[in-house]
């Protein structure tokens, strides 16, 4: 989903901490804690940690990915189809603009989440975080937090596409989650955390749906300030990217991978089916009402 040319970003909702995480060590609260418990509920020994996310240190830039400057310099839409980091921050823009409007008709007010892009490491609401985690959200401190170097480890190591919603996907993944927060469920992932029909499970796939809705009125949310739409409307190609992201993160995808079975009973965010469905259930139906996946049997 490429962006309008002469779309306006604003800067000022995204806080650029690259270069100020640099030799932090993994400490308490998430981390590389967080993401060895995640793999062993996944069933995956942590000894494999190293083969599946890196060492903590984020690839080498490659072409479109982030430039020296900082997301300052992100000022149009022409940037956000030109680097990673201001496709990040154009992302955020265009979910700002979305959610707000449309959570009135429900008479939800949203306040607007704080979003993070670092890498190597950074102190969050939750504890200290490293690359490995990949992008997440705190509830703690209703932050969103992106390390560029993920969108290429999603390339590399797990085989999505590289086209630019299969990126918009994780950040209005993320900012899914905010959603969640702010209409209570998010906390359901914590009471039911394991298994195929957990809540954690089902919080994921919400997650996933809330992605798709964002996706399906993107072209029309626009900047408040000059009227105009972030985003250009949505191609077959797009549809595609968004897709391959949503199944190179399936919970079956990475245990087939990192251990040559499936162990469902260990699942955390669904398959890579049951994430391309929901992620497809929010496009299709662009009605927040259908992404309850808490009201189905199985999700």
């Amino acid at each position: 989903m490429s962006f309008n040319d002469g779309a306006e970003l604003d800067p000022g909702q995204v806080q650029d901490r690259r270069g100020a995480g640099r030799g932090v060590k993994i400490g308490g609260g998430i981390g590389g804690g967080i993401i060895a418990l995640i793999l062993v509920l996944l069933g995956v020994n942590p000894q494999v940690l190293e083969g599946i996310t890196g060492s903590g240190q984020p690839p080498a830039a490659g072409p479109g990915s982030t430039q020296s400057g900082g997301t300052r310099e992100c000022r149009t839409g022409a940037d956000a189809d030109r680097r990673l980091d201001c496709r990040i921050l154009g992302t955020v823009n265009s979910l700002n603009s979305f959610w707000p409007a449309y959570l009135a008709d429900y008479q939800v007010k949203y306040p607007r989440p704080q979003a993070v892009i670092f890498s190597q490491a950074t102190s969050t609401g939750c504890g200290t975080a490293t690359s490995d985690v990949g992008p997440f959200y705190c509830p703690a401190d209703r932050t969103a937090y992106f390390d560029p170097g993920f969108f290429q480890e999603l390339v590399d190591r797990f085989g999505s596409s590289g086209g630019p919603l299969a990126q918009e996907y994780v950040v209005a993944h993320e900012f899914g989650h905010h959603v969640q927060n702010l209409l209570g469920d998010l906390g359901r992932a914590q009471e039911d955390p394991q298994g195929p029909q957990s809540g954690a499970v089902r919080v994921e796939l919400q997650a996933d749906c809330y992605a798709g809705l964002w996706a399906r009125h993107a072209s029309t949310a626009k900047d408040p300030d000059t009227g105009q739409p972030y985003l250009e409307p949505l191609t077959k190609q797009d549809l595609a990217d968004a897709l391959s992201a949503a199944q190179a993160v399936g919970d079956d995808r990475i245990q087939k991978a990192a251990t040559g079975r499936v162990s469902p009973e260990a699942w955390t965010h669904g398959s890579s089916a049951q994430r391309q469905k929901w992620f497809s259930q929010g496009y299709t139906t662009g009605d927040i009402t259908k992404c309850d996946t808490f009201a189905v049997a199985r999700p």
